[in-house]
């Protein structure tokens, strides 16, 4: 007679498929749900599941009031939880994850997540802990320049959250001693470290578009850029060559040597429409680019948001292949 577990396995004899799985971690407001969002419209949901892993929050708002630390810390989240779950995405299998609304600061009801043929995962902590970072095929951290990711997170919480801007500026003073204990280490754990801030010793307009910067450490494999990066802009930054994209050599925080791919901000689409179809080409795809990515929350569009998400789409097409 078979021990039961093995009888269980065979009932569940279906192997399911493993999905690709990408983590975009960052500080609050730093702009990890619109990549996510673009790079979901780009594969289509029906291929895509987007997870947040803020919806891990241990305690709501009301009570957070109480708490001597804040939603950064892992002690404010169930993070043998979101392990557990991930590990399940990884492999393919459902859950039952938690629903953290972010504007009435309650938990919802839970919700089914079925992993399809791509899961991204954002939030504050994906990459937190070896069991979470072993999960992923891919990771990226969002690390924007602090003044701006204020402005940002000012902008959005008095707009969609309700708050005044006394109030989101104290919780960030609050939250710093955790951002730097628990937030700002993921990026050394990270395949790509991605930028968005004006390009240093390049004179543009007012009002253009914040430019990209992405550290492409060599933890995986990045596209082939011969042929995108035109010669002659390998090193300095404001060279000739490209008026969309560059890519030099630099060195990342630990001073080892990597490259730094910089996009534009002033780049006219036209421009970044030739380096798009240049980096789509690699895949051997038949129809052009995604014609939806680069939009910001505001609806916007952005040329290096655009070739950003172009790259983490190839990324994720490139690992499904």
């Amino acid at each position: 007679m078979p021990h039961k577990l093995v009888r269980m396995q065979r009932a569940d004899a279906k192997v399911p498929v493993r999905p690709v799985m990408l983590a975009i971690a960052g500080d609050s407001a730093a702009g990890k749900t619109t990549i996510t969002r673009g790079l979901v419209e780009a594969l289509g949901p029906e291929r895509c599941t987007a997870v947040c892993v803020d919806d891990y929050h241990r305690y709501d708002r009301a009570e957070r009031r109480d708490l001597p630390f804040t939603v950064l810390h892992p002690d404010c989240n169930y993070v043998q939880v979101m392990e557990q779950h991930l590990q399940l995405l990884a492999m393919g299998q459902p859950v039952l994850k938690p629903v953290y609304d972010h504007r009435t600061g309650r938990f919802a009801r839970p919700v089914l997540v079925e992993p399809r043929q791509f899961v991204i995962v954002e939030g504050l902590l994906p990459l937190h802990t070896k069991l979470a970072r072993a999960c992923f095929d891919a990771t990226v951290y969002l690390d924007p320049p602090e003044e701006i990711r204020r402005g940002w997170k000012v902008r959005r919480d008095t707009a969609e959250r309700g708050y005044l801007a006394e109030q989101v500026l104290a919780e960030l003073e609050r939250r710093e001693p955790e951002s730097a204990a628990f937030i700002r280490p993921q990026r050394a754990f990270a395949d790509i470290v991605l930028r968005f801030a004006p390009l240093t010793g390049r004179a543009v307009p007012a009002g253009t578009p914040l430019s990209a910067e992405l550290l492409l450490r060599p933890t995986i494999k990045h596209p082939d850029l011969d042929g995108v990066v035109p010669d002659g802009t390998g090193s300095g930054g404001t060279g000739g060559g490209s008026p969309a994209i560059h890519l030099r050599l630099a060195r990342d925080a630990d001073g080892r040597p990597v490259d730094a791919l910089h996009v534009h901000g002033d780049a006219a689409r036209e421009d970044s429409e030739v380096v798009e179809k240049a980096i789509w080409s690699r895949l051997g795809a038949d129809s052009g680019p995604p014609a939806c990515l680069g939009r910001t929350r505001e609806g916007q569009r952005t040329e290096p948001l655009a070739i950003t998400q172009l790259l983490l789409v190839y990324h994720l097409l490139d690992a499904a292949r």
